[in-house]
């Protein structure tokens, strides 16, 4: 019969902090196994080895590279596959023979722990048993001691290993949050904390639970000091008091019995911006854009388009998913109200299919008759069907129209109407958000409802992910056009009758018509 591979978590230093049942476990194991580092005593072993039995085989699993450097063929992905194939093998005679393996976890095996890639190894061959242990983080907090998150708080734990642009944008989008991984890091780390408008109330702990223990502010750390047992704890709402009438701006309102008359504007109020951002480049992000967006403390929109403005200190940023717009809205209504600098984002251009008129739409809304009195300025960008045209060359140049075809605000009826009424005028059209992967039926019917109208042969440009690294551009036909490959990535430009393919595939509309 074989054996019992037991992950038992050993906490992050603190003998004492090992639970009653690693304890059990160890102290009844025929095999103990550690990781060890490069020329380093295993400290998994340390905290336990009151623990181990005098009779147990012991497996030291040391590391044969612990940084990036390496001469492997394979790199440093190559040398730690090849360590735990090496690993996997030794521990699997032990296990076939019937003998119960257990392996020390610093922390809790399963968080940021090397005993993942052998459960994940050991768990569909013998029987496997994981015992959480007390995690760095928690102890970390315990040490300074300060709550880490409260109420609604939510807490992000992050590696230092991040990007540095992406570590701040996480920074500055989570209420508390815990960094690991720091030594070498720690330089980028203390830089994305200062651009996230983190850093004061950070706090810095190294070595938790053990003796050699200490704790400091982030901003008065020597870089040159930081450890690997280290990590960084950003309390919520104590280090971000924002956090609470960010909460309360988010609360929906209280329903009004009567709607009062709309007031004037409120002189506490601040100019909320509409900010279009293009389609995605930098380059094509307008200079008055950027302007704007240097100066807000808050800016407002779906995630991906949220994601596209630089972190900067002093900035905070309010992410949503894809169909809530006048929540958005509203929301950022509410923080313009309290005298808050807000811009709202949209991809592309904020007035074609984007964020203006859902903000307009909330401003109006009688119930809440308080929106109406906040200053609303839209900021133009490069909307898609421009960047998609040049980069075919001219198909709008004359006469054309743009259509939407998701029926999420307008019954499908009156998309077919409008599409017949465009046909018939041979117009030039450009249709957004052709098809998602709950609605690829939409954009078949448009292909059979033009084809009542135009011939087969008319140009259609299909641009997909214009001005981004993945970015295609098709030039095919309205009969030839393949619907299985569009989705909501892709914008349509359907020529008129008198639009031109020339033999280099520039596509064009001439301005006249005969």
């Amino acid at each position: 019969m074989a054996g019992s591979f037991h992950v038992v978590g050993i906490g992050p230093g603190d003998p004492e902090l090992i639970t009653r049942k690693a304890e059990r476990l160890i102290g009844a194991a025929s095999v103990v196994a550690f990781h060890a580092g490069v020329r380093k005593e295993s400290h998994a072993r340390r905290i336990a080895a009151h623990l181990v039995p005098a009779d147990a085989v012991e497996e030291e699993l040391r590391y044969p590279v612990t940084t990036g450097t390496t001469d492997h063929p394979g790199g440093y992905v190559g040398a730690l596959a090849d360590f735990y194939d090496d690993c996997e093998a030794r521990l699997a005679v032990h296990l076939e023979a019937g003998r119960d393996v257990v392996l020390l976890a610093e922390g809790d095996p399963l968080f940021y722990g090397s005993s993942m890639y052998l459960v994940d190894r050991f768990r569909d061959r013998f029987a496997v048993d994981v015992v959480p242990g007390v995690p760095a983080f928690a102890a970390a907090t315990a040490t300074i001691p300060a709550p880490l998150v409260r109420q609604d708080d939510v807490l992000t734990v992050l590696p230092g290993t991040l990007p540095e642009p992406e570590l701040a944008r996480r920074l500055a989008d989570t209420d508390g949050a815990v960094i690991m991984k720091l030594g070498r890091t720690f330089p980028a780390v203390r830089s994305a904390l200062e651009q996230a408008g983190r850093l004061e109330g950070a706090m810095y702990v190294e070595r938790a639970s053990q003796p050699e223990e200490r704790w400091l502010p982030v901003a008065e750390v020597d870089e040159a000091s930081v450890p690997y047992f280290s990590l960084i704890v950003v309390p919520g709402d104590s280090a971000r008091p924002a956090t609470a009438a960010r909460l309360r701006a988010a609360e929906p309102a209280p329903v009004v019995e009567e709607v009062p008359q709309r007031p004037s504007r409120d002189p506490r109020a601040a100019e909320l911006l509409v900010i279009g951002l293009g389609p995605g480049p930098d380059g094509w992000l307008t200079p008055e854009a950027t302007a704007a967006l240097a100066e807000v403390q808050h800016v407002v929109g779906y995630a991906p388009y949220v994601n596209r403005v630089p972190q900067r200190p002093g900035l905070q940023r309010h992410a949503s998913g894809n169909t809530v717009e006048v929540d958005r809205a509203r929301f950022a209504l509410d923080l313009a109200l309290r005298g808050e600098r807000v811009a709202v984002v949209s991809g592309g251009d904020a007035g074609v299919f984007g964020m203006a008129a859902a903000v307009f739409e909330a401003a109006a809304d009688p119930a809440h008759p308080e929106h109406a009195s906040v200053p609303v300025r839209v900021l133009p960008g490069v909307s898609a069907i421009q960047a998609v045209a040049a980069r075919a060359g001219a198909p709008i140049g004359a006469d054309f129209a743009v259509m939407s075809l998701s029926d999420r605000l307008k019954p499908w009826p009156v998309v077919e109407r409008r599409l017949r009424a465009v046909a018939e005028a041979d117009l030039v059209l450009g249709i957004y958000n052709p098809a998602s992967r709950s609605r690829r039926e939409q954009v078949v019917e448009t292909q059979k409802i033009l084809l009542e109208h135009r011939s087969p042969d008319t140009v259609v440009v299909v641009g997909r992910d214009v001005g981004r690294a993945e970015e295609s551009l098709t030039v095919t036909t309205l009969g030839g056009l393949d619907t299985d490959a569009i989705d909501m990535k892709c914008l349509l430009i359907v020529g008129a009758s008198y639009t031109r393919v020339e033999p280099n595939g520039t596509v064009w509309t001439p301005r006249w018509v005969e």
